[in-house]
């Protein structure tokens, strides 16, 4: 994986920050809009993210920690979203005999 000079990223980064206090400064004001999206993509160019604050949390992390450090965080397995807190699991159908047992006199297709 290639990653920037820690100086440009830094300068960027700064870029970035300025325009998007100009941004919420004057949001009405398209210049300052278009020069803030096009600071957050060229962030997203140098951090290989998607969006503009992940790209800048991204940014900072790096010029943060070591290379080392930053590489070892970006390789880290990731848990699943469906296993956070039990999340993703789908309830097991009941068979027909659990369906009986139960009174439920519905057919399978809920109707």
């Amino acid at each position: 994986m290639l990653l920037p000079a820690k100086t440009e990223v830094a300068r960027h980064l700064r870029r970035y920050r300025a325009w998007e206090r100009a941004m919420l400064a004057s949001p009405e004001d398209r210049r300052v809009r278009a020069t803030f999206e096009d600071a957050g993509y060229t962030l997203c160019v140098l951090m290989g993210k998607r969006c503009a604050r992940e790209a800048a949390d991204a940014a900072e992390r790096y010029l943060r920690t070591s290379l080392v450090a930053y590489l070892r965080e970006q390789n880290a397995p990731r848990p699943h979203v469906g296993a956070v807190a039990g999340r993703g699991r789908r309830r097991a159908k009941k068979t027909r005999a659990q369906d009986a047992r139960s009174g439920d006199t519905r057919s399978p297709a809920g109707t």
